[in-house]
């Protein structure tokens, strides 16, 4: 156990490697190193791996360029910005000259300025018609977005006038037509572009004839299948306005922001600016490792390390009880709604009953009405602490955060630096907490702080070219307007524009490429550009016919199927009914003393090999097309320390999903000479499967939740023992394909991991998956030591 006394310190050159100054010595303890250090002594069970002190950092400035509009300048200069810093100045200066540009520095440093300067210092000018449309990827950031300049607007003379509105789905009926026809900015999201502007163009025609800028924030997160479709709804856009707008973009630091630019917009030529000129406050970066549950075993006899939602829960509310108001960080919307409950409960304990009470959860599926009143609570102070999904993780503006918890890794380095930067945004000092997760990659993280703290943001990982994606946005632009050859060669889509042709989908015509509008029509309405199910499942309560909330109809199945337990602003309900026909979960309030999970059958055939490469002799490495059908049969009820209390089953229909994995296979000669014993098979690649799919974020931009995998001794298409790890979207995400990429690495990481775990037959910090559909069974830890380790070596 690691005590206050002996905490951990970073010895790198961009960190403080002193240890915390002992009373008396006369350097002023920060903020975060006051916290950590109570934390780690009221909290001796668990363990506080690593401390990091990062130093504060000093701004660069530059004056306001000539062409900002004077009273636009004034009115900033009395809110207390009286010059730029160099970043948001260089990024102004690019839109202003008409150039693409992406900004990609650090979170809270003024991103924001630099497309507002120019953007409404052109909107000031008297006569001048032209419009701007900003897209955000949550409506918690819009909203955040469309207030700010909104308050800009109303206090310069020449901009009020400007109409700002938000056009989303919570967007009344009767203010659209007028947003339509009036609003200078529309602040609005990716899926709204989709479904109304560019579904519904005819009655857009003046924002389209007028657009001179496009800003699309916070674009780091557009990866996978939501990136793919992003780009393509990009493409159609701008293909719409009559004179090509000014494209600016905004992200979190990347590793290659103007080429990430340019394969999202389809742009040719993208200016980045990356040196970030803002100011930051010391902020302590703390990871943290809970404890083992004392005389409590898992299956098969496993040791249970403390939940990290339980463990997140604890250090939120022990933050907030020294006065340090705290955002906590959930992978799940359950997991966000657990965190608030706990953190409430500890507070309580510790004889703070009003302090419980200014706890809240935040999430999708709640009624729009209830996140504006959540997010004014966080923003005027009268919620003390937070526990909320990543919906929160992009741009809010919350002054006064002191610390950020972060319960388990959120599956991408862009991801943990975005949530951490919540935490200290008006330069004060801050402490961030990334509690592990009892899972492979949160292992390996909390032990290798080096891949975490020193390593550059992954790159953002999509493809435009997709055949499942690109078929219905060709479909829906060639209904928007008569598609080109060039065009269809820009996006590489000359085979799925002639497959297309040949079913009739679209129709070549002199003038170009036409849709046929019965078609079109059917394939736009069922495009969920966040790779989902475009309809939804409504939740009610069945004693007094409220609307609890929604949830994609693909996830319904396993988030509340019949018997689920869900959880909706700290209370509890139980689901009696799911109508897959009517779309509805019939629900009514209950508190069961158990959680509920999902057990499901996968089975994998494989249709295409799209190349093999030989790691060593009688083993194979394969970038391969698959169709993966899923059959949920029945769910558990857990206790909270882990304990299975009953199966219950289920009988849903099984789905069907054609997608990209990455397999290899082993000759059964391999697997002998490696000391395994053929009755020793199904658990030594099924362990070695659910290592690597735990370690695959290491490399690819995703989180274990967008990957499944399959293992098999005999698998029908190769004849041999084989596995698989694919990705959970149609058509691909480009995950197991970095995968294919870079076995050498992945299993070499996955091999350490699960040899240097602690335990004796397998945890879920190594080889236990919380999702494996056979409730890990079986599994061979030192089997899958033996393979991985053989992979590893043979990959060098």
């Amino acid at each position: 156990m690691t005590s206050a006394a002996d905490l951990p310190e970073d010895g790198s050159p961009a960190a403080s490697s002193a240890p915390s100054p002992a009373p008396g010595s006369g350097r002023r303890v920060s903020l975060g190193e006051e916290l950590i250090t109570e934390l780690a002594a009221t909290m001796p069970r668990s363990s506080v791996t690593h401390i990091r002190h990062e130093p504060p950092r000093h701004s660069v400035t530059t004056p306001w360029p000539d062409w900002a509009h004077p009273e636009l300048v004034s009115h900033l200069a009395e809110q207390g910005l009286t010059s730029l810093w160099a970043h948001q100045a260089r990024t102004a200066e690019h839109a202003h000259a008409g150039e693409d540009v992406i900004v990609s520095t650090g979170t809270a440093s003024g991103k924001s300025l630099g497309y507002q300067l120019p953007i409404l210092s052109e909107l000031a000018h008297g006569g001048n018609t032209a419009t701007a449309l900003y897209l955000s990827p949550t409506k918690a950031l819009a909203q955040d977005q469309r207030t700010a300049i909104a308050q800009m607007c109303a206090g310069v003379d020449a901009l009020k006038d400007v109409m700002v509105a938000t056009y989303d789905g919570d967007t009344p009926a009767e203010a659209r037509r007028v947003i339509r026809e009036q609003a200078r900015i529309v602040v609005t999201n990716p899926d709204m572009v989709h479904a109304s502007i560019l579904g519904n163009s005819g009655s857009w025609t003046r924002l389209l004839r007028t657009l001179k800028y496009v800003v699309i924030d916070e674009c780091h997160v557009y990866r996978g299948v939501f990136g793919a479709h992003v780009s393509m709804v990009l493409r159609r856009l701008l293909r719409l306005a009559a004179e090509p707008p000014v494209v600016i973009l905004a992200s979190a630091t990347s590793v290659d922001p103007a080429a990430h630019a340019q394969r999202l917009t389809g742009r040719k030529s993208v200016r980045a600016v990356t040196e970030d000129g803002s100011p930051m406050g010391q902020r302590t970066i703390a990871l943290w490792e809970p404890g083992f549950l004392p005389d409590v075993t898992g299956e098969h006899g496993a040791p249970v390390r403390r939940a990290a939602t339980t463990e997140a829960s604890e250090v939120m509310g022990r933050i907030i009880a020294t006065g340090a108001r705290t955002l906590t960080f959930a992978r799940t919307r359950r997991g966000a709604e657990t965190i608030a409950m706990g953190a409430a409960e500890q507070l309580s304990v510790m004889g703070r009953p009003h302090d419980a009470q200014r706890i809240a959860a935040y999430r999708a599926g709640y009624t729009p009405e209830d996140r504006r009143a959540l997010e004014k609570r966080l923003d005027d102070g009268a919620l003390l602490g937070m526990a909320s999904t990543n919906a929160l993780e992009l741009g809010i503006d919350v002054g006064g955060l002191d610390a950020v918890v972060v319960s388990g890794f959120p599956g991408t380095i862009a991801s943990f630096r975005q949530q951490a930067g919540r935490a200290g945004r008006r330069g004060q000092g801050a402490l961030v907490v990334m509690v592990g997760a009892d899972d492979p990659m949160d292992t390996y993280l909390i032990r290798h702080p080096e891949a975490l703290l020193d390593k550059p943001v992954e790159n953002t990982v999509f493809d435009p070219a997709n055949p499942y994606i690109l078929a219905d946005h060709l479909v829906c632009a060639a209904a928007e307007k008569p598609l080109s050859s060039a065009e269809i060669d820009a996006w590489s889509g000359r085979s799925v524009a002639e497959y297309l042709l040949r079913r009739g989908s679209l129709k070549q015509r002199p003038r170009g490429i036409f849709a046929d509008l019965g078609v079109a029509q059917q394939v736009h309405s069922r495009v969920s550009i966040r790779g989902g199910a475009a309809s939804h499942v409504a939740i009610v309560d069945k004693d007094d016919g409220r609307l609890l909330g929604t949830v994609d109809s693909s996830r319904a199945i396993s988030e509340v199927h019949t018997g689920a337990v869900y959880v909706h602003q700290g209370e509890t309900y139980v689901v009696d009914e799911l109508d897959l026909g009517e779309s509805v979960a019939w629900v009514h309030p209950e508190m069961p003393p158990y959680t509920t999970r999902v057990r499901r059958d996968t089975d994998i055939e494989v249709r295409r090999t799209r190349g093999t490469h030989e790691v060593m002799d009688g083993v194979w490495l394969a970038d391969v097309d698959v169709e993966v059908s899923h059959t949920v049969h029945s769910y558990t009820k857990r206790l909270p320390g882990g304990e299975v209390l009953e199966t219950v089953p289920l009988d849903y229909p099984p789905e069907q999903l054609r997608t990209r994995a990455v397999a290899y296979t082993m000759e059964p000669d391999v697997l002998l000479d490696l000391g395994l014993p053929e009755p020793t098979w199904p658990g030594a690649l099924h362990a070695a499967e659910h290592a690597a799919i735990g370690l695959l974020p290491l490399l690819a931009t995703c989180d274990r939740w967008d990957i499944g995998g399959v293992s098999t001794v005999l698998h029908g298409d190769t004849g041999l023992p084989t596995v698989f790890v694919y990705d959970g979207y149609m058509g691909g995400a480009g995950f197991a394909e970095q995968g294919f990429l870079n076995f050498g690495r992945w299993m070499e990481a996955t091999a350490e991991t699960v040899e240097q775990c602690e335990c004796e037959a397998g945890c879920p910090s190594c080889i236990q998956s919380p999702k494996c559909g056979n409730g890990n069974d079986p599994l061979f830890k030192q089997g899958a030591i033996a393979i991985l380790q053989a992979l590893a070596e043979a990959s060098r």
